[in-house]
């Protein structure tokens, strides 16, 4: 008879046995239990509440956990309180949902006016039994305009024996007539720390073991919902017939080994493409989703970025046993150049095989991709390499040597490496941060000496139309001491000259003669000087050696900056293919 009895009791989900009761019970919300605990002891509570955040985090449970407190009375009579440790005398009918004065509303299946008109027209009369009649409006963004219009009013100036609180996970669908008529609360998503103990909690409640692992893996999924997290574990339990593992949860997720992909993640790095695409097969064959492959590596490459520029992370109680002691010393070897191709080229190829007729082919072509571009050295590296030795003639593409390095160690490993090969490119030795001039008062200054003098002083004065004149529309003739002689290009406007003058007397203090010459002539601008310049050095640049092995070694690559450094030799920036031309 027992046994019959227990089979015929309907299994209540996690989500929904353990939902909370009482503000005590609501977890990872501290911020919005202050503020409504400080209301409600100086009986400063609002008329209408909006409670925004994503799936899961507690919004329609904190409505109806308010409207108890709104409603609570005990042998002492009503009066609103936050304490509801002990269950008041309307309690248990709003916590099963059957009170009358608790009127609970799912705005997307009641989107329209009328809808709206039924709580305007039952707003008239008072509450049946409680000290308040509460509405709650789920979803509240579903409703149409025409139903947040006709709520306004109401909503304004209710009865003071009204409640709103309304639930939304859009939030920036709501007019801002309404938001401007509610009390405001944000609720946060629930940290992985706040999650692991609040599982564990409810597991050792339910007499059930886990693998911290498995936990790990469950609060990641979760993503900081609760709804989520507890349908997750409960899935995990009957997956795991009543004990939660973490060979259990990778086969319910459909999750690579956590260990397996990190030393994927470690093949890669190092260039073994053959054993990269050995470790891929083993994992899809174990059942693994080629699309999930690509997205735990990307998954991974950002974990090991994080703990590069915070080290702390590596303390995050949702990382696994493997991921906390390995990832950090991944973190110390590969260096910030490489992590932000390996993300760029994951990127692409998640999308490539989300499309592809053949997931585990792109996968395949994705992860080739990435082993060959970690084992290429930056262009930094390469530039230093070529500068000691004499480079040898490239070869071409398609008798490139191999990825190599199938030993212990990265590929040439060093601490912050900026290629595949880890090595950090040289940094350039710190400068002190420009200094920003502010802008110079209006007082005479001597005169300028030549026409470079001339600009640069309009620059000084933060006179762009006068400097931008002086540089492309004015071709200097003759320069002297109070007298300047230029000629006009076709875009100039003539009455730059009067301007000029103006400026000179201001800024030196003395008159000075600005004329047009009549002559023809062929002096350049400054502009068309700075750009002759450039010119002749992109093109020496070209010619050097140096570059063309540095262009053959990056098929596509092209020079797009020359600069001259103080006694040194010019420093070329090379600007490699973009991931996307180099795919055909």
């Amino acid at each position: 008879m027992a046994s019959a009895e227990k089979t015929s009791t309907p299994y209540l989900v996690l989500a929904r046995k353990y939902r909370p009761l009482n503000f005590d019970d609501l977890i990872g919300q501290d911020a919005m239990v202050q503020t409504l605990g400080n209301a409600f002891k100086s009986n400063r509570i609002h008329h209408a509440y909006i409670l925004t955040g994503v799936r899961g985090v507690g919004k329609t449970t904190t409505a109806r956990i308010l409207a108890r407190a709104f409603n609570y009375a005990d042998e002492n009579g009503p009066h609103p309180t936050l304490d509801l440790s002990k269950e008041g005398e309307h309690c248990r009918a709003i916590i099963e949902g059957r009170h009358v004065d608790v009127i609970e509303m799912d705005a997307a299946s009641n989107t329209g006016i009328d809808n709206i008109r039924e709580i305007i027209d039952s707003v008239k009369y008072g509450p049946a039994s409680a000290p308040y009649k509460v509405y709650i409006i789920d979803e509240v963004h579903m409703l149409s305009t025409a139903a947040f219009n006709g709520l306004l009013k109401t909503l304004e100036e209710p009865p003071p024996y009204v409640k709103f609180i309304f639930a939304t996970t859009e939030i920036r669908k709501v007019p801002v007539t309404i938001l401007s008529r509610c009390q405001r609360f944000d609720l946060r998503r629930i940290t992985p720390e706040v999650m692991t103990a609040y599982l564990e909690k409810l597991l050792a409640a339910e007499n059930i073991t886990a693998e911290p692992e498995a936990l790990a893996m469950i609060v990641r999924a979760g993503e900081g919902s609760a709804r989520d997290n507890l349908s997750l574990l409960d899935q995990a339990i009957a997956h795991g017939d009543g004990t939660v593992t973490a060979a259990t949860v990778k086969a319910m997720l459909g999750l690579a080994d956590r260990a397996a992909m990190i030393d994927l993640f470690e093949l890669l790095m190092r260039g073994d493409i053959a054993g990269a695409l050995e470790a891929t097969r083993a994992l899809y064959d174990a059942g693994a989703d080629p699309q999930t492959i690509v997205a735990d590596l990307a998954d991974l490459t950002h974990m090991v970025t994080r703990m590069k520029i915070v080290p702390a992370a590596a303390d995050d109680v949702s990382l696994t046993p493997d991921e906390r002691a390995r990832i950090p010393g991944m973190a110390e070897k590969l260096g910030m150049r490489v992590l932000t191709r390996t993300w760029q080229i994951l990127g692409n190829g998640l999308r490539e095989v989300a499309n592809a007729g053949n997931g585990l082919q792109a996968a395949e072509m994705v992860l080739v991709r990435l082993a060959y571009a970690a084992d290429l050295p930056t262009p930094d590296e390469l530039i230093e390499k070529l500068s000691n030795q004499p480079a040898p003639a490239a070869p071409p593409p398609a008798e490139r040597p191999g990825p190599v390095g199938n030993g212990g160690g990265y590929v040439g490993g060093g601490n912050n490496g900026g290629g595949g090969r880890l090595a950090q490119a040289p940094q350039p030795s710190e400068s002190p941060a420009p200094q920003h001039s502010t802008a110079p008062e209006a007082v005479a200054k001597p005169s300028p000496q030549s026409y470079a003098e001339l600009v640069a002083l309009a620059g000084e004065q933060r006179d762009l139309i006068v400097k931008h004149a002086l540089e492309s529309d004015l071709r200097p003739i003759t320069f002297e001491q109070g007298r300047i002689e230029v000629a006009l290009t076709e875009n100039a406007n003539p009455s730059i000259i009067a301007t000029l003058s103006a400026r000179l007397k201001t800024w030196t203090g003395r008159t000075w003669l600005v004329t047009v010459s009549s002559r023809e002539t062929t002096a350049p601008t400054l502009r068309e000087v700075r750009e002759a310049v450039t010119r002749e050095r992109f093109d020496t640049a070209n010619e050097d050696p140096l570059v063309q092995a540095v262009l053959e070694t990056f098929p596509g690559a092209r020079v797009v900056d020359v600069r001259v450094r103080d006694e040194e030799p010019e420093a070329i920036a090379v600007a490699p293919v973009e991931e996307d031309e180099d795919e055909d």
